[in-house]
């Protein structure tokens, strides 16, 4: 590639590069396939899919008439894979690499739509062509996400096309205090969690005088369930990498170090390709586009510790040190990366920072709620309909989130909680499900933002083993620095393992409430200090569930094993002897034909395999 060596020469190539993609995604001389590249539809055959397609394109002659292409995640992970046909904007979901014949021979060739691969709305039954008619995308606005399924990730030239470094361009022809001023003015809070103003902690480093600073991009995400920043990386890099420059422009870096969960391999690979392109470009390196900016970026990949995602352990592990969190203050911010001013933002941060450049800090500020501005990526997952990346405006409800967007729970059961917020969060239930989504409401309401991971329960759900699964979680993840978290937590789990075994007391609920509020003020840094918001936020919203397991020694959902037997119902029984013949133990009797089953509990090992064999739901958990 040529280097890009003015900023009048990138206007013009991005200029260039903005027609070539416009052409590529509308012309009707020759159509774009787009392929969904992101991990989720990787581990069911799309790279396979797009290899069968470019196949399939050769052997019939279209290369010059249909173009292949990759792209991020398209959102709706459980539908996918995702084949797009433009410019006439067809989706294809669940696509097997089975179907590509179909595909090509009846839509790429006879431009004829393969119905049985559209997606069918639930509500009326008819098939939608066109993603944006879609009911999971309708209430959605792509900021952060934006460029995923749009281009390919591994070409420069086509995020280029699709706006990137026309914020860096704007930031470079302003002095470093506007940027800061314009980043302040668009509201815009870290997407990592706990929701500091990006601009303030920006304003701190720039106020500290230093010959080197640091901007570190924190992309170790942790929380179970959580993928929206492995999806920003995987999707659209180069606008994660142009955040960090313009926040190394805006505080006087010249350095960017990515830390990238090592569990991330796809997301790293196109983080190396989107930094080597930038760099042949001369996007990245030494006095950038003639000026006095010079900035280069690294990667560093984490081990797969959860403790990771807080700042200073990050910068220990950056370091070659141990990931153990530092006292604070000082603040990274002033003393961060070797001892130098460092600020460090997460994935979905920076990639919403060149959109705030570009479009200017009142079209940022103009969406969300007062004290939230802009949008949030969510990874929706649990027990609903549709699993996937959502990114939505601050003050979309609950109940728009989770039954609009992700269309209700399965099987008709009832809704019982969303936990937001990850092992630091809290869970909400039915009470809270028109709470505009933003910072303060859901801290208000007994959770928190965290980085954005959204699991919805129903009425399947035990609260009490949810609470027990995330502190084993935290106990497995400690850092262990300091006693109240290394400690505390061990003591939290032991309680929650008593009561799920049937050997709670009344006096357990005191004392859990008061270790949790222990360790929320005595540990060390903000996971510890979090770390007992799941036992918490349990015990305010479901404590008679709590009371349920000590005084009734039963688990209301009939999840914990010590405190439920398996039965059958004689009326339903239809003497068929299927559930005798998978029982493991042989604790299932009667006479085929003739006389209904029993089960002897002493035997009975609460496997589940009967309950699972019966079709006649005769066997019921009591």
């Amino acid at each position: 590639m040529e280097q890009i060596k003015t900023k009048e020469q990138l206007e013009e190539k991005i200029a260039h590069c903005t027609n070539c993609l416009h052409a590529k995604l509308t012309s009707n001389e020759k159509r774009s396939v787009l392929i969904c590249g992101g991990t989720g539809c990787l581990a069911n055959e799309s790279k396979e899919i797009l290899e069968k397609i470019r196949e399939e394109i050769k052997a019939n002659g279209l290369e010059d008439k249909v173009e292949v292409n990759q792209v991020g995640c398209f959102g709706f992970c459980s539908q996918g894979p995702f084949v797009k046909i433009m410019p006439e904007d067809t989706l294809y979901r669940t696509v097997k690499v089975s179907d590509v014949e179909k595909i090509v021979q009846e839509d790429l060739l006879n431009h004829q739509i393969v119905e049985e691969l559209l997606y069918v709305d639930p509500a009326t039954n008819k098939k939608v062509v066109k993603q944006d008619d879609i009911t999971f995308y309708k209430k959605q606005k792509r900021i952060a996400l934006h460029g995923c399924s749009t281009i390919n990730p591994e070409d420069i030239e086509e995020a280029l096309g699709d706006g990137a470094f026309k914020g860096l361009l704007k930031a470079l022809s302003m002095d470093p205090k506007d940027v800061i001023q314009e980043v302040l003015s668009a509201g815009l809070r870290g997407r990592g969690g706990a929701g500091f103003p990006t601009g303030k902690k920006w304003q701190f480093a720039y106020d500290v005088q230093s010959d080197i600073k640091y901007v570190v991009c924190n992309g170790d995400e942790g929380d179970p369930g959580a993928f929206m920043d492995r999806s920003i990386l995987e999707g659209n890099p180069l606008a994660v990498i142009e955040g960090m420059m313009i926040a190394g422009y805006a505080i006087g870096a010249s350095q960017g170090y990515f830390y990238v969960r090592a569990e991330y391999p796809v997301a790293i690979d196109r983080l190396k390709i989107a930094i080597h392109q930038a760099e042949e470009l001369g996007l990245l390196g030494e006095n950038i586009l003639g000026t006095n900016f010079s900035f280069n970026v690294g990667i560093r990949l984490g081990a797969g510790a959860f403790v990771c995602g807080e700042e200073t352990a990050l910068l220990n592990s950056i370091e070659g040190e141990r990931g153990n969190p530092r006292p604070r203050p000082p603040f990274p911010a002033v003393k961060g990366l070797w001892g130098k001013p460092t600020v460090i933002n997460n994935v979905e941060t920076l990639a919403c920072v060149p959109y705030i450049l570009r479009e200017g800090a009142k079209a940022f500020n103009s969406i969300g709620t007062d004290g939230s501005k802009g949008t949030k990526v969510f990874a929706l997952g649990g027990k609903v309909n549709n699993v996937g990346l959502v990114e939505v405006p601050m003050g979309t409800t609950l109940r728009e989130l989770i039954y609009d967007i992700g269309g209700g729970i399965p099987n008709d059961k009832a809704f019982k909680a969303i936990q937001t917020g990850g092992p630091s969060g809290g869970c909400l239930t039915i009470d809270d499900l028109d709470t505009p989504i933003d910072y303060d409401n859901l801290v208000a309401a007994g959770s928190m933002m965290g980085s954005g991971g959204a699991i919805v329960m129903d009425e399947d759900n035990c609260m009490v083993d949810v609470a027990k699964f995330y502190m084993e979680f935290i106990c497995d993840e400690s850092c262990g620095k300091c006693t109240q978290c290394r400690i505390g937590t061990k003591r939290l789990l032991e309680f929650l393992t008593k009561i799920t075994e049937g050997k709670g007391e009344v006096d357990d609920i005191v004392k859990l409430e008061s270790l949790s509020s222990t360790i929320k003020v005595g540990a060390l840094c903000g996971l510890g200090k979090t770390a007992a918001n799941p036992v918490l936020s349990t015990l305010q919203k479901f404590k008679e569930e709590y009371l349920a397991h000590i005084v009734d020694k039963k688990c209301p959902a009939g999840v914990c094993k010590s405190l439920i037997d398996y039965h059958i119902d004689s009326e339903k029984c239809k003497k068929c002897s299927m559930c005798s013949r998978v029982c493991p133990t042989n604790a299932i009797t009667g006479v085929p034909g003739k006389e209904p089953y029993v089960i002897d509990t002493s035997k009975c090992i609460k496997c589940g395999t009967c309950l699972a064999t019966c079709k006649f739901n005769a066997i019921y958990k009591g």
